[in-house]
């Protein structure tokens, strides 16, 4: 049984389908008020009218914004922490697999901006909301399919060469060591971070993959249904023997060693160096000092 989390503020992404629409419901049945990051307006707000179907009297808020741009991140950010004093859960879940490289308004390839920059700058845009609510978690949705990924790190945007599957794979290896560097600065903070392998999941991710499209929707026959993908979340969220893990790869509820090249701190280093670059002026990246949690 998870416990209770009345009074509980709740910052989600990708909760509009899938694993992380789940993910929402059922943490808002525990009690936490849920604020959205959507893209889509309709879903959002289809989202938004059964989390208050659960709970009429609950402030449920939902936020538009396109997260494969970088200014759409950080202004994001910015609204959720003026409007929010604290904020006790941040749950990383918007991602998506292209079947072709594109680069966004930023010159960006999209997979790296929507599924790990965007993690990077909502994360440290929201810092200062999390610390003061601590104990307070950070989750991520991460994938098994980062143990057949390397990091290029002089070649993060794929101009030499772009295979839509592995670029997907390294963006969820991205994922990890960001989890492993995030914790290395925040240790001591009162705010865990940890991140998950969902499993193969039944859901709309990867329909709009381009030419690799007939192939995911083929495969999704064998995939698990999104309540069993979201366990993994909710219970990185709630579990209280998770309540002091912090730098964690989770799968199927249970801590597990990553691929070797996920371990590497020094390139976890070297990738959040160059992820605070690119996310430029505005962003408090810098290690965190040690806090006395609440």
């Amino acid at each position: 049984m998870a416990p209770a989390l009345d009074g509980k503020v709740c910052v989600i992404t990708g909760a509009t389908s899938g694993i992380g629409w789940v993910a929402a419901m059922r943490l808002a049945q525990l009690g936490a008020r849920l604020v959205l990051v959507a893209r889509d307006p309709r879903r959002a707000e289809a989202t938004l009218a059964r989390l208050r179907a659960i709970e009429p009297a609950a402030a449920h808020r939902m936020h538009l914004a396109d997260l494969s741009r970088l200014a759409e991140m950080k202004r994001v950010a910015a609204e959720i922490a003026a409007a929010e004093p604290r904020i006790d859960l941040l749950i990383n879940n918007a991602g998506a697999l292209f079947g072709a490289r594109r680069l966004t308004a930023d010159g960006l390839e999209r997979t790296f901006a929507v599924n790990h920059m965007a993690y990077f700058v909502v994360t440290n845009g929201l810092r200062e909301r999390l610390l003061a609510a601590a104990p307070a978690r950070v989750v991520s949705t991460a994938s098994t399919m980062h143990r057949v990924a390397w990091l290029d790190l002089d070649d993060l945007q794929y101009t030499r060469f772009y295979n839509g599957v592995l670029a997907y794979a390294r963006s969820k290896l991205a994922n990890i060591l960001f989890t492993r560097e995030l914790a290395r600065r925040w240790a001591g903070t009162g705010v865990t971070v940890n991140c998950h392998h969902p499993g193969f999941v039944r859901t709309r991710f990867g329909n709009h993959a381009g030419l690799m499209a007939p192939f995911v929707i083929l495969a999704k026959a064998f995939a698990i249904p999104p309540a069993w993908g979201a366990r993994t979340l909710v219970h990185l969220a709630t579990a209280p023997e998770v309540a002091g893990v912090t730098g964690g790869y989770f799968v199927r509820c249970r801590l597990t060693r990553p691929s070797r090249a996920a371990e590497n701190d020094e390139v976890a280093r070297r990738l959040w160096d160059e992820s605070a670059r690119i996310a430029g002026e505005g962003m408090q990246t810098e290690p965190v000092a040690a806090r006395t949690p609440k």
